[in-house]
């Protein structure tokens, strides 16, 4: 697309824009939510919240908001669209998802940093810290810090990144200045209902390709998990999950695992996974491989192995474009209900970078396919079974 072309696109688009929960400003002359310019949402984004002591996630997978997004951002920002037009660019296909949430998580995978040497690895991306204001808009109250890019700028870049979070009142687990901090549970309270959170990455030896420097120790800033060792891995969960489960109505370890570019669940995956459900955990989430993978319901707890990309600058224009948002129901005793959102991420070169609600056909295709996804599995959704 010609470079003009682009140019006026984007601010025509951005000129219609909400900025996501009531409880942030809008720009002035953007649509209101009954607008019919503003974009429909899936039906599970739009019904009542349950009443009583019942907390919503709207939970979602990889984020990255460097690289080609960064980009995007600074072209369109020096074609003259003003700032409070570009952020709430990328979330507004999905803003009703989540912002009938009571909570929004995803996995943040690029430090906040315009400084730093790069890791020596096989891919480093990084975000301006202004791009944080992209979350903001998209209602997003909490991120995993524990995945293989954190650390792509070094320790410092960290301390930046959770510097970032931090100004912008967006919270954050699974990472830190030394382990301790990084394997600390961050625990939210909503609605009377008590929610924990564990963040973890962990990879066996076929899938690894990071170095060990990204993890934790003692005295080493990093994110939390064990580096090639299940066992360890294992241990690991197990002490914080058996300190944390009491403590709250449910607690929920973000893994970011798997093989990349993969389908397929791994056996160490299932294994992690159905050991923290047998050690209490009420839900596991996962990310990594760029794919939707299958979902499990194991003793009543799902099990989302991967959740897939969300707002991802890492790849233009990926060959598979469908991911999803889950719809967490959490009662205060713990009781877990969970409903899937069927997105699409991008649309290059129109839309880029802009995740949206997929309808009709295309949600009931999508869901046919998680279900096919999730044959390999005893239990799954109630959802995929009538999907499948």
């Amino acid at each position: 697309m010609r470079r003009r072309e682009f140019l006026l696109r984007a601010a025509g688009l951005a000129a219609g824009l909400i900025v996501a929960r009531g409880a942030r400003s809008q720009p002035p002359g953007a649509p209101s939510a009954s607008d019919p310019r503003a974009p429909a949402s899936d039906a599970p984004a739009t019904r009542p919240r349950p009443a009583g002591h019942v907390v919503t996630l709207a939970v979602a997978g990889d984020t990255t908001l460097g690289y080609n997004l960064e980009t995007h951002v600074d072209e369109m920002l020096e074609g003259g669209v003003l700032p409070e037009y570009v952020w709430p660019v990328y979330s507004r296909g999905i803003r009703d998802v989540l912002d009938a949430a009571d909570l929004g998580v995803v996995n943040l995978e690029c430090p906040f940093t315009a400084r730093g040497e790069k890791l020596v690895k096989n891919f480093n991306f990084r975000a301006h810290p202004e791009l944080v204001k992209i979350l903001e808009a998209a209602s997003i109250d909490a991120v995993t810090l524990a995945n293989n890019h954190l650390m792509d700028y070094g320790a410092q870049r960290l301390a930046d990144t959770i510097a970032t979070l931090d100004a912008a009142h967006i919270a954050w687990f699974g990472a830190g200045e030394r382990e301790k901090v990084a394997r600390r549970a961050l625990v939210l309270k909503r609605n009377g209902v008590r929610i924990g959170f564990l963040g973890y990455y962990f990879q066996a030896p076929p899938d690894m390709l990071e170095p060990e420097a990204v993890y934790a120790l003692k005295h080493r800033a990093g994110v939390a998990g064990c580096y090639e060792d299940l066992e360890c891995m294992k241990r690991m969960a197990q002490e914080d999950l058996r300190k944390l489960v009491h403590k709250v109505d449910a607690a929920i370890p973000f893994f970011h695992w798997g093989k990349e570019g993969s389908y397929d669940v791994r056996d160490y995956q299932i294994e992690l996974a159905h050991m923290c459900v047998d050690v209490g955990a009420k839900a596991v989430l996962g990310a990594h491989p760029h794919r939707l993978q299958g979902v499990e319901v194991y003793r009543g707890a799902p099990i989302l192995y991967s959740l897939g990309n969300f707002i991802f600058g890492g790849n233009k224009d990926p060959d598979d474009k469908l991911s999803m948002i889950a719809r967490l129901e959490i009662a205060r005793k713990g009781d877990v209900a969970c409903e899937l959102v069927p997105i699409q991420i991008t649309t290059w070169p129109d839309s880029p970078f802009q995740p949206f609600v997929l309808e009709g056909d295309a949600r009931m295709a999508a869901l046919a396919r998680i279900a096919e996804l999730s044959r390999p599995f005893s239990s799954t959704l109630p959802q995929l079974r009538s999907a499948g």
